[in-house]
């Protein structure tokens, strides 16, 4: 279990809605779907109410310092079989980077890339109290494009699991625009009421189990719960 697993859900019941895609910047075909994962009638464009309002309002305040940039949406509402699916498909590709024989992978070295594979993704859990941030419709993974509609450099791809995509990686690197990039998004994000995960500088989240641990513990005497369980 996470940290924020200890968060309790008081789930508000509102609604999955659609994200008006034409509003933001999409991937088409969808990364995750394009890889094959298992969607069925679901849809990745998907958000609770608030939380899209919230979305929308973080690309207006972007666009009040950057005209015509917008917000890119790289995955949102994920279901519990799409997490499995990822979760898989990571530890799959972890396995062939190092080079290694899946068949002869050792307890101690599935041991070693679970424990990487999950430092960046939740595991898919079906228990409604403790569900993975995406399988809820609060959090969203989105990066940045300019007025040209081509993607701002962040330093790192979406999804890659290493210490680049830790959102201060570039902090000490003011040469580079990475961090000024990354900033960025957090501010115009942050704004709009949603936090950013500690270890991924693309996800951000408003009203769930990792949002209301985040908020207390920004915020010791002003306690947060969840409002959202898995949809």
């Amino acid at each position: 279990m996470k940290p924020y697993h200890q968060i309790p859900i008081q789930e508000c019941g509102e609604l999955l809605v659609p994200i008006p895609v034409e509003q933001f910047a999409v991937e088409s075909p969808h990364p995750y779907q394009k890889l094959g994962a298992p969607y069925g009638d679901a849809s990745p464009y998907f958000l609770r109410q608030t939380v899209l309002a919230a979305l929308i309002e973080a690309q207006n305040q972007l666009q009040q310092q950057h005209p015509h940039w917008r917000l890119q949406i790289f995955d949102a509402y994920r279901p519990i079989s799409v997490q499995q699916f990822m979760v898989d498909y990571t530890f799959a590709e972890v396995v062939q980077a190092k080079n290694i024989e899946p068949e002869t992978l050792s307890e101690e070295q599935q041991q070693e890339i679970w424990q990487q594979v999950y430092q960046f993704w939740a595991q898919p859990n079906y228990d409604p109290m403790t569900p993975p941030p995406h399988s809820t419709g609060a959090a969203v993974d989105v990066t940045l494009v300019d007025a040209t509609g081509t993607p701002v450099d962040m330093g790192s791809p979406i999804d890659e699991i290493s210490p680049r995509s830790y959102p201060n990686h570039y902090a000490s690197q003011p040469d580079k625009p990475y961090h000024a990039h990354r900033q960025l998004l957090r501010d115009v994000m942050c704004s709009a009421g949603f936090l950013r995960h500690l270890e991924e500088w693309w996800h951000f989240s408003l009203g769930d189990q990792m949002w209301a641990w985040l908020y207390n513990q920004e915020n010791l005497t002003s306690k947060q719960k969840a409002r959202y369980s898995r949809f």
